[in-house]
């Protein structure tokens, strides 16, 4: 079985609320194929600090049915990836770990692959660094020549 590349996201909140936003967002990127969740799991930290995971169907309640969403795990994620995750949340917070695969990337990879070719650096450029050259950018435009 052919797998794109896989990408770890940490969400964090404060004061172990989620809200219904995030649902029908990531349902989007899984309908539309961009992509597929392969392990969710949840990291609440309590008033005291202590942590506890949560599995996808122990927080029903909280985010509703996420089976559309994540159709099949494959238990990655260990316990020890989500003490390891959590260690910076404090009391009163959550943390959701999503292990996804990018099916975008799948047929893109593979053409690459069939034609010699090989994927030597692969990298997530901070949405900080982003915004930064966008706004040089902007400014560099602006300036009269």
């Amino acid at each position: 079985m052919a797998i794109g590349p896989v990408e770890l996201v940490v969400l964090h909140f404060e004061g172990n609320h989620f809200k219904g936003e995030i649902l029908p967002a990531l349902q989007q990127l899984v309908d539309s194929d961009t992509v597929r969740i392969i392990d969710l799991l949840f990291a609440v930290k309590d008033a005291d600090g202590s942590l506890s995971v949560a599995e996808m169907d122990e927080v029903q309640d909280a985010f509703g049915d996420l089976n559309p969403v994540v159709t099949e795990l494959t238990k990655f994620l260990s316990d020890d990836d989500v003490e390891r995750l959590s260690e910076s949340l404090g009391p009163n917070s959550s943390a959701a770990l999503i292990l996804f695969e990018d099916r975008w990337a799948l047929r893109f990879a593979e053409a690459v692959r069939s034609s010699g070719g090989s994927v030597v650096l692969s990298e997530r450029i901070p949405r900080q660094v982003v915004e930064e050259l966008v706004s040089a950018h902007a400014a560099m435009l602006s300036e009269p020549a």
